[in-house]
């Protein structure tokens, strides 16, 4: 398994399947990843990639978007966007859990809205991707939560499990979108960023006590 490609954020995984319905919600059921496993392109077959138990030093919870017997499939953080892939659930290196949230980004409308159950919670104008940089629509989860040392624009970060699409880098990372808050709230409501959402304190507040792997689209 370790000459297969990592499926983290920082990683890509060329052989995954593509997310064929990016803007169809899910039962709401993820996955975590206790120990190391390898992920197939179907169930029963080739193993392209391996995801780890972590991820930025968070654990691995990632959204399950369909299930056959004893595999589930799961969207991957790594590279191109919109990477899936099979991996076995049957197995005491995984378990599931549920989530009732879900989070909707409308990159046009510039607004962010958090539902539980189907009921409303929390909607904020936000800013996002500047024309260059857009924010990359499709089906994504929150991949992990961030405390901020090195700057101070935003005392959390929570990255995505998507890059950006024009970008191969910024701030010494890999390109991965992110919610974040800003102290300038003129941003909100603007295309201005480098692709990541930008959010009122408040919409951070409720952001980061939202469960690992809660489905995120960006619409």
């Amino acid at each position: 398994m370790s000459t297969l490609p990592e499926a983290t954020t920082f990683g890509t995984t060329p052989e995954a399947p593509s997310d064929s319905a990016p803007q169809r919600k899910t039962e709401g059921v993820v996955l975590h990843v206790k120990q190391e496993v390898p992920v197939y392109d179907a169930p029963e077959g080739s193993a392209i990639a391996r995801l780890p138990a972590t991820q930025f030093k968070s654990p691995s919870w990632l959204p399950i978007i369909a299930e056959r017997g004893d595999w589930a499939r799961i969207l991957l953080p790594s590279r191109p966007n919109g990477s899936t892939g099979w991996v076995r659930s049957g197995t005491a290196k995984v378990e599931k859990a549920y989530t009732p949230y879900v989070v909707t980004v409308d990159v046009e409308q510039r607004r962010v809205v958090v539902r539980k159950n189907d009921r409303e919670v929390g909607s904020w104008t936000v800013g996002v991707g500047s024309p260059g940089t857009r924010t990359p629509k499709g089906r994504t989860f929150i991949l992990a939560s961030i405390r901020e040392t090195v700057t101070d624009f935003s005392p959390i970060i929570l990255p995505l499990g998507t890059h950006s699409e024009t970008l191969t880098t910024y701030g010494g990372g890999p390109g991965t979108v992110a919610f974040h808050g800003w102290p300038d709230p003129s941003v909100f409501g603007t295309a201005s960023s480098d692709g990541c959402v930008r959010v009122p304190s408040d919409a951070l507040h409720l952001l980061k006590s939202l469960p690992l792997g809660t489905l995120v689209l960006v619409r």
